[in-house]
């Protein structure tokens, strides 16, 4: 369900997606990957991370509605792409996230692209999580910086936390206008992405208010 829909929504139809975390200590990304895979067929998700991924952020040890999580840590990131790529081969999957952290020389544009073509031929989702690494190429269909904001006011109680909210960035993408959005979790299920007043002309020049995409 999209309420505006003169582009093509955020995250919608992108087989292959690079994403950048705003800094070692903001660790909103995840809740954002979480309601974009709440889109995705039910099933098993392959989540991949190197060693310095796991020490810094932990392992990933959640149940999130209809997907369950198998998690593989390996001491190096060449291994963790040829996780991440066999993965992609196995279509009984429904994504593949592979966690690297820094910028190692395996992780290069030549092998962005097998990670992006393995996505493209098997139709899994891919996403690819750079923890402090520089904007280098890359073949990845989509690329984001996602950043934590303060949450939503809450419903009921002025004094609790609402929704999580994030400033998402897309720098590059193949199929749509980059653009700065500020997203929130919706509640029937997946993502709501809105156009930050300074920034609206930007993310979509004929923007409705906010539009939302849900799984």
């Amino acid at each position: 369900m999209l309420t505006h829909s003169n582009t093509a929504p955020p995250l919608r139809g992108a087989s292959s997606i690079e994403l950048f975390p705003k800094g070692p200590g903001d660790g909103g990304w995840m809740g954002f990957v979480l309601g974009a895979l709440s889109g995705v067929r039910a099933g098993r998700v392959l989540w991949v991370q190197d060693r310095l991924s796991a020490l810094e952020g932990g392992r990933p040890g959640f149940v999130t509605g209809t997907l369950r999580v198998i998690h593989v840590t390996l001491s190096h990131p060449r291994d963790a792409l040829i996780a991440a790529e066999e993965g992609l081969r196995c279509r009984s999957l429904a994504a593949v996230l592979a966690e690297i952290h820094g910028d190692p020389p395996v992780l290069d544009f030549t092998a962005t692209k097998r990670l992006a073509f393995r996505a493209e031929r098997s139709g899994t989702p891919c996403w690819l999580i750079r923890h402090g690494a520089p904007r280098r190429s890359s073949a990845m269909r989509e690329r984001w910086q996602v950043e934590s904001l303060p949450s939503l006011p809450h419903p009921d109680d002025p004094k609790a936390p609402g929704l999580p909210r994030w400033q998402a960035e897309l720098f590059r993408s193949r199929s749509q206008r980059p653009g700065i959005w500020e997203v929130s979790r919706d509640p029937k299920g997946g993502l709501r992405f809105s156009a930050p007043l300074r920034d609206r002309e930007m993310a979509d020049p004929v923007a409705a208010p906010g539009r939302s995409a849900l799984g």
